[in-house]
C-alpha cells in the first residue's frame, strides 16, 4: 500500500500525515525513502521531517553507510511524543487503557461493573483519569483525546435501549460532552466493530489495507468498514450493525422486533445461551470452561449464517479483506474460522488467495486498544479531503 503526498502549499498539513504513515508503516525510513514512497519532493521531505523532529514527533537512527557519500539518517516515529486513552463500557466491564504512538500501553485498569449506571460509571472513570494524570505529569500535555466505545446502535428507537447488548439508561447521557468537560480532551464515541477496525488498522493485521470489513464478535455482532483509508460511519454513527440483518426469516426472536438476525446466531449472548451458561453474568473466558463438544455444536449454527454474512459484505463493498475478531477467546475463534471454509463464491473469491480472511485481535482489550487508536487515527490519517478545498 502507497500513500502519495501533494506538492501542493495548501495541503501541508496532508503531508505530515502522509509522512507520518508512512514512517508507522514501515518502521524506519531515511528522508530518500520517504521521498520515493510519498512522491513528495526532497525539499518538502527535509522541510516536514525537520519540522516534525522539532515538535518531537519524529526522533534520528543510527546513519546508515550507503556507498560514497554521506551516511543516510533514518527517522522514526517517537512513542512517547504522544498518548491517547481508551475506553470500553459494557454491561458488564469498564476498561480503561493509556497507549503511546505506537499502541504500547502504559495504564490499564479493569473494572467489574453490573448494569452500570451513569453518575457512578462517570465518577468512576473520573478517577482513574486523575491517576492516569498522575502517572503522566507534564505529559499529560501529550495527551490527544479520549476514545469511547460503546455498544451500538445509537439512537434507534426500539433497539437503542432494550436487549442484552445494550446499555440501559444511557439513552439520553451525552457521554462524549461529560468526558470532555470532565478530562479538557477531544473525545470521540464510537462503536466496538468500528474502532475494533480502527486498532486493527493501526496495530494489527490491516497495517497494509486500505480497505476492509471488520467482524467484530462481542454480546453482538457489528461490522466496522474502512474504504480507501477511512472509516464510513454513516449518518448517525450505526453503519455496519450486521447483527440486525435478517438471515433465516421466521428464525430466532430478537429484540429488535425482527426474527432471525444474524446475532442470534454469531455472537458471544448466541454462545452463551447455547451452551447453557447466564447471558447476564458470564465473560468471554467462561466459554473456555464449557464442554468442548457443546461448543463444536454450537459452532454448527455458526458456519451457515456467517458464511451468508461474509458473502455480503464481499459483495457490497469488494473489500481487499474480511477480518474477524472481538471479545471471543482466540482459541476458540481459531476453532470458529478454521471450519469457515469452503466460503460462498462472492466479487472477491474469484482472485483472492491467502487474504480473503484474516484473523484480527481477540479477546477483552481489543475494544479498548481501538477506541485508544481513534484520537491517533484522528491526528495522523491522511486527511484527503484536504485536497478538495
Amino acid at each position: 500500500m502507497k500513500t502519495s503526498g501533494t506538492n501542493l502549499e495548501h495541503a501541508r498539513a496532508h503531508n505530515r500525515r502522509v509522512i507520518i504513515e508512512a514512517i508507522r508503516l514501515h518502521g524506519e525510513l531515511t528522508r530518500a525513502e520517504l521521498a520515493r514512497l510519498t512522491a513528495l519532493t526532497p525539499q518538502t521531505v527535509s522541510n516536514i521531517v525537520a519540522e516534525l523532529e522539532q515538535a518531537g514527533l519524529l526522533t534520528s537512527r543510527q546513519p546508515r553507510k550507503q556507498g560514497r557519500g554521506q551516511p543516510a539518517i533514518p527517522v522514526t516515529l517517537n512513542p512517547a511524543s504522544a498518548f491517547s486513552i481508551g475506553i470500553h463500557l459494557d454491561h458488564q466491564t469498564l476498561l480503561i487503557v493509556l497507549v503511546d504512538l505506537t499502541g504500547d500501553v502504559h495504564f490499564r485498569r479493569l473494572i467489574l461493573v453490573q448494569k452500570p449506571q451513569p453518575d457512578a460509571t462517570l465518577a468512576r472513570i473520573a478517577g482513574e483519569l486523575a491517576a492516569i494524570r498522575q502517572q503522566l505529569g507534564a505529559g499529560w500535555q501529550k495527551v490527544l483525546g479520549i476514545g469511547v466505545v460503546m455498544p451500538g446502535p445509537f439512537g434507534v428507537e426500539g433497539i437503542s435501549s432494550s436487549g442484552p447488548t445494550t446499555l440501559h439508561g444511557w439513552e439520553e447521557v451525552d457521554i462524549a460532552a461529560r468526558l470532555a468537560e470532565m478530562s479538557q480532551l477531544p473525545v470521540t464515541l464510537e462503536n466496538d466493530a468500528t474502532v475494533a477496525a480502527i486498532g486493527e488498522r493501526f496495530h494489527g493485521v490491516a497495517r497494509q489495507l486500505n480497505s476492509f470489513i471488520y467482524l467484530y464478535i462481542g454480546t453482538g455482532l457489528g461490522a466496522g468498514i474502512l474504504m480507501d483509508g477511512h472509516v464510513y460511519s454513516g449518518a448517525a454513527h450505526n453503519s455496519g450493525e450486521i447483527g440486525h440483518v435478517v438471515v433465516e426469516p421466521g428464525g430466532r426472536a430478537c429484540y429488535c422486533g425482527n426474527h432471525g438476525c444474524l446475532e442470534r446466531y454469531v455472537s458471544l449472548q448466541a454462545a452463551y445461551e447455547f451452551c447453557g451458561l447466564d447471558p447476564m453474568t458470564a465473560l468471554p473466558e467462561d466459554l473456555l470452561q464449557v464442554d468442548a463438544a457443546c461448543f463444536d455444536r454450537w459452532i454448527d449454527t455458526v458456519l451457515t449464517p456467517l458464511r451468508q454474512a461474509i458473502n455480503m459484505l464481499e459483495c457490497i463493498f469488494d473489500a481487499e479483506s474480511v477480518i474477524i475478531g472481538g471479545m471471543m477467546p482466540p482459541v476458540l475463534l481459531d476453532k470458529i474460522i478454521q471450519r469457515l471454509p469452503p466460503l460462498y463464491q462472492s466479487v472477491r473469491g474469484r482472485y483472492l488467495t491467502g487474504t480473503r480472511l484474516k484473523t484480527g485481535m481477540t479477546g477483552s482489550d481489543t475494544a479498548a486498544l481501538g477506541a485508544a487508536a481513534l484520537p491517533i487515527f484522528d491526528e495522523f490519517n491522511p486527511q484527503f479531503q484536504v485536497l478538495m478545498k
